[in-house]
């Protein structure tokens, strides 16, 4: 498939101690494209995420943003530049309500930059843009849940919330880490059609996932880890198809899910 890159990572290695994390991974994502990188536990998933954003510095090697080198930046110039991020564990403000958590990057300097608020500047302008938001990613506008304290929302409503104020800054990338992960199988249901809809909005999105299934439905490409180091990537069948995979995942409880694709 031809595309554009843009997203390069190179040669990216890092070590925590004695231990070996990622060695010399490389890999670049389309414009455009769902890439889900997948993995065994422990295979450095979440790692290449905190490398690509910011939040741990890598050992060696660089990562490239539309051809800029953004190694070494803190985390707020990356996501000022429009590559942002979910976590895994939810972060979300606990002690604001759901909607004043999307206030808060809309305020930002790239939502200025972007017109990402669309509005003319008031505070008053952005409670309703962060609304918008949330009734965009599944919040329902006339109900009280976006009023709601961010600590009293379920993990899928603070799912979303991660998702939405990825959303508030206008991004070109979005990189989400398990963003299925705790959620019921129908919340996943309704999930995948917002990240459809996401690239059809011509945002990026790299996904670190354990639900292959559902995972497999969104994705254009997948990234497969092992040990730090990337095993193979392909399509889905591809990736499926391969023995290195299967022994990969082999005892894993991702396993069943493999063999199933393969």
């Amino acid at each position: 498939m031809s595309r554009e890159t843009i997203l390069r990572v190179q040669n990216v290695t890092k070590t925590f101690g004695g231990i070996l994390a990622l060695n010399r991974l490389s890999f670049e994502v389309g414009r455009g494209e769902v890439l889900g990188i997948i993995g065994p536990n422990g295979s450095g998933k979440t790692t290449v995420v905190n490398c690509i954003t910011g939040f741990v510095r890598m050992t060696s090697g660089k990562v490239f943003f539309e051809d800029q080198d953004i190694s070494g930046k803190p985390p707020h110039k990356i996501a000022d530049m429009g590559v942002t991020r979910t976590f895994q564990v939810m972060r979300p403000y606990y002690s604001l309500p759901a909607y004043k958590n999307l206030v808060i990057p809309l305020f930002s300097p790239r939502a200025r930059r972007t017109g990402g608020w669309r509005g003319g500047g008031k505070l008053g302008d952005r409670n309703t843009v962060g609304i918008d938001i949330l009734e965009e990613i599944g919040f329902e506008r006339d109900s009280f849940v976006p009023y709601k304290m961010a600590s009293t929302l379920p993990t899928g409503y603070l799912k979303r919330l991660e998702l939405a104020r990825c959303l508030a800054l206008q991004p070109e990338v979005i990189l989400c880490d398990e963003v299925f992960s705790g959620l019921s199988m129908s919340e996943i249901a309704s999930m995948v059609p917002l990240i459809e809809r996401i690239q059809m909005d011509g945002i990026t999105v790299v996904m670190i996932e354990h639900r292959l299934r559902e995972l497999f439905r969104v994705a254009n490409r997948i990234v497969v880890l092992n040990f730090g180091e990337k095993l193979m990537e392909g399509t889905p069948e591809e990736v499926m198809s391969d023995e290195r995979v299967r022994e990969a995942y082999f005892g894993s409880e991702e396993v069943e899910e493999v063999m199933t694709y393969a």
